[in-house]
């Protein structure tokens, strides 16, 4: 296919003169790394820029912002690259590239964490488990820290320590005006509200602030596998003990068709399974107490249960999720309540298709991220107990449609038993379009279009879960 091209009237020159700005480095179409550059997480996403800003630093990002509203250029966000709608790369216009922002600074007295905008959460965890210290993350390491945050950020913490976003304690952000702000409770406050489940809708965040928590090094990890069969049983089981289980306990239950993986167990290869799995982040000893039930509902297929380091739990799961070698397609539906007939549901969807890259995940949630009020933060999904997350993966291109359609029908099925709320960071390919924004902040959105309005009336960043401005 040809080449993308600026679709400015100054194009090269304008690109030289802003390459005499920057201390990090540009790729255009032609240039060696081009294709390597333009890469993301998921396999499906095969978009061509006409130019990719690496930046250094905010000067960075504030030269390459100025230059693309000067120019009306499209233009994405690129921090980890793994969001699946692969938001981070945009034809034609320009990637704001953070992926060489890698710098991560601890502060053992008050303990915190300041995190540049391209830190993923293994790169984050290396630099703060040494110390014992961790805040929220995700559950794949290689997940950027900045996408997931900005969306929420569910992980093995949330129920003792809440959500990513919950502790965020400022921002460093580039706006769409190219001004540098800093987002707080005491600055920018009505910024600092927006940026904790708003998505990138308001600008780019150049580094974080977050509060740490004693979290191991060492946890007890939870991770047994029971026959697929007993998915209906299985699940009834689950959601009985976790409705009493300790808020150091975060737990998922999750059916997988194991590969034939030399890290997995051999007596578990190419066996379909739901797994029972959680992370007690209170003292490992206490841990293996406590969740002994969920390792003994029934003899299991196996067992890799064992108190570990946190940050090797994890990157446990990182091999399954390669990047760029599968194609992905995510959704999720919050449940009003797990009862009997929504499990049915699960199980019927779950057991049809035993692809070894298919996942369906119900999080349990509640705890700490529950006592949030909804409209402290623009994540304001604080009031259900479970989450859906459907993830379909797969290599062959001759399949995509099969397996999204699967994940539709998945979610439609699922209706009777949602909020009717979304998570914006399984947003599928946004195919909701003007729906998804009110579908995921609820009562919030009316907030959050008038800050759009003070922060980006343009809607320079909208390669997104957009939130459009007013005008």
């Amino acid at each position: 296919m040809p080449a993308p091209s600026l679709h400015v009237e100054t194009g090269e020159a304008a690109v030289a003169e802003l390459r005499t700005r920057l201390r990090g480095d540009s790729i255009r179409p032609d240039d060696p790394g081009y294709d390597e550059a333009r890469l993301v997480w998921n396999g499906m996403i095969d978009r061509r820029p006409a130019l990719i800003v690496r930046c250094s630093g905010p000067a960075d990002v504030i030269h390459a912002v100025n230059f693309a509203r000067a120019n009306n250029l499209l233009v994405s966000v690129r921090g980890g690259g793994h969001n699946a709608a692969g938001n981070a790369v945009c034809d034609g216009g320009i990637v704001i590239d953070l992926s060489r922002m890698k710098g991560v600074q601890v502060d053992l007295d008050r303990p915190t964490a300041r995190v540049q905008g391209g830190v993923t959460w293994g790169e984050l965890d290396h630099e703060t488990q040494v110390f014992g210290l961790a805040t929220p993350g995700g559950v794949v390491s290689t997940t950027g820290v900045a996408g997931l945050t900005l969306g929420g950020g569910l992980g093995w913490l949330r129920r003792k320590h809440g959500l990513s976003c919950d502790n965020l304690l400022s921002a460093d952000i580039v706006t769409a005006d190219g001004r540098f702000l800093t987002a707080s409770p005491t600055e920018n406050s009505d910024l600092f509200w927006a940026i904790r489940g708003g998505g990138g809708n308001f600008g780019v965040v150049t580094s974080f602030e977050f509060r740490l928590h004693p979290v191991g090094p060492i946890i007890m990890a939870s991770v047994t596998m029971y026959p697929a069969d007993q998915g209906r049983d299985a699940l009834r089981y689950f959601r009985d003990f976790m409705a009493t289980a300790p808020e150091e306990l975060s737990a998922a239950a999750f059916f997988w068709s194991v590969p034939a993986a030399p890290a997995l167990p051999p007596a578990a290869h190419n066996k379909h399974v739901i797994v029972l799995a959680g992370v007690y982040c209170g003292p490992a000893a206490d841990g293996e107490r406590i969740t002994e039930p969920l390792r003994k509902f029934s003899p299991p297929v196996a067992d890799l249960s064992g108190k570990i380091p946190f940050a090797a739990h994890q990157s446990g799961f990182d091999p399954f999720f390669p990047k760029a070698v599968q194609r992905y397609y995510m959704k999720s539906v919050y449940l009003r309540d797990l009862g009997n007939a929504a499990i049915d549901t699960v199980v019927a969807h779950a057991v049809s298709n035993p692809d070894p890259h298919a996942m369906p995940i119900l999080w349990h949630l509640g705890g700490a991220m529950n006592r949030v009020p909804g409209d402290a933060t623009a994540f304001g999904l604080r009031d259900a107990p479970f989450m859906l997350e459907i993830t379909s993966g797969w290599t062959d291109p001759q399949e995509s449609d099969g397996h999204i359609a699967w994940t539709r029908r998945f979610c439609a099925d699922m209706e009777p038993y949602a909020t009717g709320k979304l998570y914006v960071n399984m947003p599928g390919f946004g195919e909701e379009e003007a729906r998804f924004a009110p579908a995921a902040y609820g009562t919030n959105y009316e907030r959050l279009v008038s800050l759009k309005n003070k922060y980006d009336p343009t809607n320079l960043f909208r390669m997104n879960q957009n939130i459009r401005p007013t005008a």
